[in-house]
């Protein structure tokens, strides 16, 4: 049986024409700046979020680990909303590699200016922590892919920068935002220090994420990536992937968007409450019993995955077609009818 995989839209394989660009990228070694592809990349990149420098990493999370690293000093403490990926994805980071704690504000991945403003700890007080960065995630994993509302995100960041902190934008999805909420992505970035965006996720390539800033600021983390170890060599095959994911891939989110919205819809027919309804490519659902529902999904070939007890997310992607999703749906309701116990009790 044929696996749809709404684990992730970090599964999707290269299309045709992306392998035919990483098959002819020109490449040098880019640790010494000389790959042209990587260096067309990283313009681009600034480029379209209104930066003035941009550099290629080989993850999210490098991007993001960098980001804090260019903007604390050990003991520092760092804002980030509940759930937040810097928080809970990313390996003790933070605090591994740049000797920071994180403290989580607002819930469900949104928060406002009072938030900022409560949560500060000053660096007159020797007994705190001093509160040097607000991290913002958008759109937010956690929380289904939910959009941070972009009038409330200027305020909260707005307070940050009054309070003397700095601000990083965790935006591996930004462009679902852009695309489900007609914002251009300069517009989001405007309220940034820096910011990251992936190109494995929705967008499609196989590796590789971004972070865009000013020219100091990406020239501090240039020195970062190579000490955290992501120094790539010839690394244009991977950029000319995510160029051609950057030109071709942003508005057919859209798809995913719509998608979202049908397997939810789905879903709630056959009883699994969905709660957030999708915003983005997100589907976050309630189940019974946790790991019969994941053995018996693995089982009819629907690939989802639990996020915390009796909660699962799915995720649509480029490599999920409407007829996926119907099928994925017949599926699940066969499943059931054979298993009604793993539904929710009204």
């Amino acid at each position: 049986m044929r696996l749809i995989d709404l684990r992730s839209d970090t599964v999707t394989r290269p299309t045709p024409a992306m392998r035919e660009a990483m098959a002819n990228a020109e490449v040098g070694d880019d640790v010494f700046g000389e790959d042209p592809t990587v260096n067309h990349l990283e313009a681009a990149a600034a480029e379209r979020v209104g930066k003035e420098s941009a550099l290629f990493v080989p993850s999210g999370t490098m991007a993001n680990q960098i980001a804090i690293a260019v903007h604390t000093r050990h003991g520092d403490s760092v804002l980030a909303s509940q759930g937040a990926h810097i928080l809970r994805y990313e390996a003790g980071g933070a605090a591994a590699l740049s000797g920071v704690q994180i403290t989580t504000v607002g819930r469900r991945g949104i928060f406002d200016e009072d938030d900022v403003r409560a949560a500060v700890l000053p660096a007159t007080n020797v007994h705190f922590a001093p509160t040097s960065l607000l991290a913002v995630e958008n759109t937010h994993n956690a929380s289904g892919g939910r959009i941070f509302p972009l009038g409330q995100l200027a305020a909260a960041t707005a307070a940050a920068h009054d309070a003397g902190l700095r601000t990083h934008l965790d935006g591996a999805r930004l462009f679902n935002a852009v695309v489900a909420s007609g914002v251009d992505a300069k517009r989001w970035a405007a309220h940034f220090d820096t910011l990251s965006f992936c190109f494995s996720k929705g967008l499609g390539a196989p590796v590789g994420s971004v972070l865009c800033g000013s020219r100091d600021a990406i020239g501090h983390a240039r020195r970062l990536r190579k000490r955290f170890g992501g120094g790539m060599r010839q690394a244009g095959v991977i950029a000319a992937a995510a160029l051609h994911a950057l030109d071709r891939h942003v508005a057919r989110l859209a798809d995913d968007h719509a998608n979202a919205r049908r397997f939810a819809e789905g879903l709630q027919n056959l009883g699994l409450p969905v709660d957030p309804w999708p915003e983005t490519n997100i589907v976050m659902f309630g189940v019974a019993d946790t790991m019969g529902f994941a053995r018996a999904a693995h089982e009819c070939g629907v690939g989802v995955i639990p996020l915390d007890p009796g909660r699962f997310r799915a995720v649509t992607h480029l490599d999920v077609s409407t007829d996926d999703i119907d099928e994925a749906i017949a599926r699940i309701a066969t499943m059931l009818r054979a298993q009604p116990e793993l539904r929710p009790a009204a």
